[in-house]
């Protein structure tokens, strides 16, 4: 008599599979930036692009398609998933397409909007006149010939756009303030804090925004049991933060950089370099980096704190 067959399937798998919950694929943002040449298209994408938006720029109408199924075919969690295409008529006859592209893009439920850019007549011919480049369709006539042709060709989609921003009054910076405000994410108005400390003997950071001597305290390389350590030990940490005025001027300096930080946002500057020196690097202006550092992230910045000549000693 045979034995019957062991079972090799453990018992309620078909329960566990009901019940578990598929991963949902996070749909793909996708924003088209056109209008008129000269309003500031460009500027807009590298707005984008530094908010972490991958920014094609110059993209023939059919190959957003393309795009687009390359990010709703990724694994779930990964790859890009905010895409911004510039699309104007610099494509010439590829860019008849991009209404049709729009329309079926949209029946598919991908998350799309079109923003426009726009100026008056004057504004664009002047743009035009200090880059002393010509209109891409005003072929031998003049540069208000390309305009008009570029405004009635792009009338209808300036109809159906979802955002219509008009540059001629803005700056380079208040268009970003625009754009920004138009397409972030709460978490993208951040400030990028790099906290660097350095020694005075090899040179000052070349990119620092802020500089901090630190050379006021006491060095603990004259001490004999902290000398072979740093500032990311325990035993110097505690004796630099323990030096009188240390923890004092953590505070006052954090407070300090409060406006400046505010500032730097408000300008649309969003990455700046705080540059903390000692004699070597080593001792104080490693601890005290540190500190100031995690003063900033308890205040709600974005900071990453490195040491740029430890180990040289």
């Amino acid at each position: 008599m045979s034995e019957p067959s062991p079972i090799t399937v453990p018992t309620g798998i078909p329960e566990l599979e009901a019940a578990a919950e598929a991963p949902v694929l996070e749909q793909p943002q996708v924003l088209v930036i056109t209008g008129m040449s000269g309003a500031g298209r460009t500027r807009a994408a590298a707005v984008l692009e530094d908010l972490g938006w991958y920014v094609v720029d110059n993209l023939p109408a059919q190959m957003l398609t393309h795009l687009v199924g390359m990010l709703t075919s990724g694994p779930v969690g990964t790859g890009a998933r905010r895409l911004a295409a510039v699309i104007d008529v610099r494509g010439r006859e590829y860019f008849a397409a991009l209404t049709g592209v729009l329309d079926h893009l949209e029946g598919t439920g991908v998350e799309l909007r079109l923003l426009f850019l726009d100026a008056s007549d004057e504004v664009l011919v002047r743009r035009f006149e200090q880059v002393r480049r010509p209109h891409p369709l005003q072929a031998d006539g003049r540069i208000l010939d390309g305009i008009a042709h570029e405004r009635a060709l792009l009338s209808d989609l300036r109809e159906r756009a979802d955002t219509v921003i008009d540059t001629s009054e803005l700056n380079v910076h208040d268009l970003a303030r625009v754009v920004r405000s138009g397409v972030a994410d709460p978490g993208d108005d951040v400030l990028h804090l790099s906290v660097l400390s350095f020694g005075f003997k090899y040179g000052i950071p070349l990119d620092a925004d802020h500089v901090v001597d630190v050379r006021f305290l006491s060095n603990p390389y004259w001490i004999t049991e902290l000398r072979h350590l740093s500032g990311r030990d325990a035993p110097v940490r505690d004796y630099v933060l323990g030096l009188p005025g240390a923890t004092t001027f953590v505070e006052r300096y954090v407070d300090a950089l409060e406006p400046v930080l505010a500032g730097y946002l408000h300008e649309e500057k969003r990455y700046a370099t705080i540059a903390v020196g000692c004699t070597g690097g080593k001792h104080r202006s490693v601890a005290i980096s540190e500190a100031i550092g995690a003063r900033l992230r308890e205040r709600g910045h974005r900071v990453q704190v490195t040491a740029r000549d430890l180990g040289k000693e």
